[in-house]
């Protein structure tokens, strides 16, 4: 079996939709790769490390990776796993439309400045909705369109946009939290427990977690929670297992959360993706 399987879900003249999924079988950092048009990809399962020179991103389901044009770059899996990703190749006319100026280099064609950045829990909400759907063909092409678009938007839109403005340094510091918290997402972790590990005080990690990210440790290892439960509830006719596979106290406990998150009901959300 390849490491990497790319199956597409849904392609226009405006565009192409795939689901990418790899076994991560390589801890170490891949040959360079590079796409020929900017696409957008969303982690939806796992996690993976982007290399891009000296930096490097964390892709997860809280987020949203840019992969610019002819600009080379790496991939390394530190947790077992390998990912799951929804790929966005839009036409380069609407992304540069859709995309604020903020966002992009002031160069010719359409090149984000950074690699990625959060998203929401409405855009979580979205791309399981697309790929779910896609997969079970129980939606049209022009909905898909509609429901793509609104999660370009959503994803680069002022909600979710703000500048990058911790150290190199603190960044790396937060990137371990994350790999920290996905290798293991029913944990219930302690802030003196991911301190020893990562050999930092509770007091200086919540700080500089919440000034890399812009939200609290505890509301990240939520949504990654949550949005693992995206992927997961179809499985599930029994919320109280799947609650508890995800290290929520009780269904009461995980019932609230999502709904808090996604504005709807588990169940809810399990008839959406079938509709």
């Amino acid at each position: 079996m390849s490491a990497l399987t790319a199956k597409t879900l849904l392609w226009t003249d405006s565009l192409m939709l795939r689901n990418v999924l790899c076994t991560g079988i390589c801890r170490h950092r891949s040959a360079e790769e590079c796409v020929s048009a900017t696409q957008l990809n969303f982690p939806y399962r796992g996690l993976y490390l982007r290399h891009l020179g000296k930096d490097q991103a964390v892709a997860d389901a809280n987020h949203v990776l840019f992969f610019n044009a002819q600009e080379g770059y790496q991939v390394s899996h530190p947790v077992d796993g390998g990912d799951a990703c929804l790929s966005l190749d839009l036409d380069q006319a609407l992304l540069a439309e859709l995309a604020p100026k903020a966002l992009l280099h002031a160069s010719a064609g359409i090149a984000f400045r950074a690699q990625s950045q959060r998203i929401d829990a409405h855009a979580q909400a979205l791309v399981a909705l697309l790929h779910q759907r896609l997969e079970s063909r129980t939606i049209e092409p022009l909905e898909a369109e509609v429901l793509a678009f609104t999660l370009v938007s959503r994803s680069l839109g002022p909600s979710t946009a703000r500048p990058l403005a911790a150290t190199p340094a603190r960044r790396r510091l937060a990137d371990r939290v994350k790999i920290m918290l996905s290798s293991d997402l029913s944990r219930r972790w302690t802030l003196a427990e991911i301190g020893k590990e990562i050999g930092s005080s509770p007091a200086y990690l919540t700080q500089v977690f919440r000034q890399v990210e812009g939200t609290p440790l505890y509301r990240y290892q939520l949504q990654l929670r949550l949005a693992r439960a995206l992927d997961l509830i179809k499985r599930y006719d029994d919320l109280s297992a799947l609650a508890a596979e995800l290290g929520f106290s009780s269904h009461s406990h995980f019932t609230s959360a999502f709904r808090q998150a996604f504005g709807r009901a588990p169940t809810d959300f399990r008839r959406a993706t079938k509709a």
